[in-house]
């Protein structure tokens, strides 16, 4: 199951973007699919037809993993809706 993530590149602006696997400690590259910016709409840098991408972590800031639906069911909210 793909996991949506948000990569936040050096001096580029966050894409979103699908991750089969978060990579572990001995990774040197993140390898991510369907990259899009945080508006759905296509990166100008990517290639129409492309699979999967491969970014090393010298470009990479940080990544946040965003939760499933099913997730965000279990967590115990500490206010009222």
């Amino acid at each position: 199951m793909a996991r949506t993530v948000i990569i936040h590149l050096l001096n580029q602006d966050p894409i979103v973007a699908d991750m089969e696997m978060l990579p572990n400690e001995n990774s040197a590259f993140v390898t991510f699919t369907n990259p899009r910016l945080r508006d759905e709409k296509n990166v100008g840098w990517a290639t129409p037809g492309v699979r999967s991408f491969m970014f090393p972590w010298s470009r990479i800031n940080f990544i946040e993993v965003m939760t499933t639906d099913e997730e965000q069911r279990s967590v115990i909210k500490p206010f009222r809706d």
